[in-house]
């Protein structure tokens, strides 16, 4: 029996996300505009709430839309493996209970609280189940149960039919080679990358440079009226402008070191990319200090010209 792929359905979920990702960036585009055009005064807080607000979304979002694109899962005689972004469970079959439309249980399974089309995921419970359920799905309607003793996975083949004709296929012929258990979740990835000195070292020292940022931000802006925000090609200070438009460098630095960490774990869970991941790191890094430097030119300029 050959190993078979089962993708689940991604058009309404892409579309979806898609969207909402459309959205975010447009409002956030609005904001950082607003921003940088504002006058002290309660619009500053507005605009700076919403930023708050949408870039977080952003990452999360983004990467949904990710774990959907690559989600996948694999059946072969001795595993089920399933694949939804960094989140992989390898299940060896012998350890499959049965396999069932969820459509059967009475009364119906509820997905997760906050799931999208594209995006029924997290855990929850049923009262005909013993098990917990998690839900690594991207429709309602297409759902099939996968129980083991430890938990029941809920899932979405494109075909549910035929998924269920090569398993039972699968449990006939029996397990050539009996697989090995394996759950990895994103917050393995994390740890792992925590555990080696060079990370904490560049996430530590972003993140206090950062926090330096923004500190030394709120304290220029009330005590300088006006700040010239950059330089001429000849290097010449710019005209003075609001010096509440200085709050968009942290914004900018913040969302740039983020940006960073993330693509960075990326390429690091590939051992044959851990080298980028690390140098993606000392990038974000580095710029972060460099947008320090950035404010203590600015603050400068009027001194030095």
């Amino acid at each position: 029996m050959q190993t078979a792929s089962f993708p689940p359905l991604r058009r309404r979920g892409l579309l979806i996300h898609g969207l909402i990702l459309a959205a975010l960036l447009i409002v956030t585009s609005w904001a950082f505009v607003n921003l940088g055009q504002a006058a002290i005064g309660p619009s500053v807080l507005i605009y700076l709430a919403i930023l708050l607000i949408t870039l977080p979304l952003l990452p999360f979002f983004a990467y949904r839309a990710f774990a959907l694109l690559r989600a996948e899962y694999v059946l072969d005689r001795d595993r089920l493996a399933l694949y939804w972004g960094l989140r992989i469970e390898d299940i060896p079959l012998n350890e499959i209970e049965w396999v069932r439309p969820a459509a059967d249980l009475k009364p119906p399974l509820r997905p997760p609280t906050f799931s999208l089309p594209g995006a029924l995921l997290g855990v929850t419970r049923h009262p005909d189940l013993p098990t917990p359920i998690e839900f690594l799905a991207s429709e309602r309607d297409r759902l099939l149960l996968v129980a083991t003793a430890r938990r029941t996975y809920a899932i979405s083949p494109e075909d549910p039919a035929a998924f269920l004709a090569i398993f039972r296929r699968a449990m006939e012929l029996g397990s050539l080679h009996p697989a090995r258990a394996v759950s990895r979740y994103p917050s393995f990835l994390l740890l792992q990358a925590w555990a080696l000195p060079i990370t904490r070292f560049l996430w530590t020292a972003g993140s206090l440079l950062n926090l330096g940022l923004i500190a030394w931000t709120v304290f220029l802006i009330p005590s300088v009226a006006r700040l010239p925000l950059g330089f001429s090609p000849m290097g010449r200070p710019l005209e003075a402008v609001p010096s509440v438009r200085l709050i968009l460098l942290p914004v900018l630095s913040v969302s740039l070191f983020a940006a960073g960490i993330l693509a960075g774990l990326y390429f690091f869970r590939l051992s044959k990319y851990r080298v980028l991941g690390i140098l993606i790191w000392v990038s974000s890094t580095l710029t972060s200090l460099l947008f320090l430097v950035a404010v203590w030119f600015l603050v400068s300029a009027p001194a030095i010209y």
